[in-house]
């Protein structure tokens, strides 16, 4: 089978994890139950969750000069990510700090350090490398210029552009035509879209704003209700898997890199969803970021085993 390359220009941070009961409120402080590190970031969590899924994935961004670095360049290496495109720079790694309660819920602080120094130069020394597009996945933790260039030069170039438009923040309306697939969850559709989105009807209305303004696919995540996918052809939701949630932190990357990696198998969308599904559904019944994505032959004895959503 001919795979497409898989292309992902993003963040690489390292994930200070801290478990506790419950969240602090603003101003409190409580006790924690446990600690621990977890190589992370937005971009780095997607390839390896596609790396570890079979893809041929690249990661491109920047890291620091530090201990954190040489952890998160060995991570990726040994799920199978290339890693030639990411360049170290002066200064610090990017970080998360990240609170997890008992119920699996999360907050994330995110400083990005190296990734801000992610440039158009490292995408286009990334993009040269590749003779046929592929996939190329992208999120807003590094700098919105270099956003805007990845969306613009790859599609350009012919690649499919699959945008994760998280953390939330505006976007230049003229990008949109650029993006083929646009994958966010609840909160960063309303913000995006100026909507109130609390019903599924909201939400398909949201999305046929996003649509309206040149955006070919709209795929909404909302956790245990599964994700809406919307286009010109109307909108279907499909279904999550039925798990208990231990913690979240990656579910969203372990979605997308899924995604990814079915598309670039040449799986149709709605298939690529349900095998997302799946991945994201396992990703949170285990602690950690890249820790928690699963591999390909956990995903596919999920599939078999395990019963979705009513």
């Amino acid at each position: 089978m001919t795979k497409k390359a898989v292309v992902v220009v993003g963040s690489l941070n390292m994930d200070l994890v801290a478990s506790a009961l419950r969240l602090p409120q603003k101003g409190e402080t409580i006790f924690g139950e446990s600690f621990a590190t977890f190589p992370g970031g937005k971009g780095a969590n997607q390839a390896v969750a596609a790396g570890k899924l079979g893809a041929c994935v690249s990661m491109v961004g920047c890291i620091g000069c530090d201990s954190f670095a040489d952890n998160l360049i060995a991570s990726l290496k040994s799920n199978q990510v290339n890693t030639d495109f990411v360049r170290q720079v002066g200064g610090s790694t990017g970080t998360a700090l990240i609170i997890v309660d008992d119920e699996g819920a999360n907050t994330i602080v995110v400083v990005s350090g190296a990734n801000a120094e992610c440039k158009p130069r490292d995408v286009d020394r990334a993009l040269e490398h590749f003779t046929d597009p592929g996939i190329l996945l992208i999120q807003n933790e590094i700098p919105r210029e270099t956003v805007e260039y990845s969306i613009r030069s790859a599609k350009e170039k012919g690649w499919i552009i699959v945008f994760n438009p998280a953390p939330a923040r505006q976007i230049d309306s003229s990008l949109l035509p650029f993006v083929d697939i646009i994958i966010p969850n609840e909160t960063e559709i309303s913000l995006l879209t100026h909507s109130t989105v609390k019903t599924q009807e909201e939400v398909a209305a949201a999305a046929q704003k996003l649509l309206d303004s040149g955006v070919k696919n709209v795929i909404v995540t909302m956790g245990d209700k599964g994700a809406i996918c919307c286009n010109e052809f109307g909108c279907q939701q499909v279904k999550p898997y039925r798990v208990t949630a231990l913690d979240t932190t990656a579910a969203g990357d372990a979605y997308t890199g899924a995604l990814a990696t079915s598309l670039a198998e040449g799986q149709s969308l709605i298939e690529s969803m349900d095998f997302a599904a799946a991945a994201a559904g396992l990703s949170v019944t285990k602690k950690g970021a890249q820790p928690s994505l699963p591999y390909r032959i956990e995903v596919e004895e999920f599939i078999r085993k395990q019963e979705r959503v009513k």
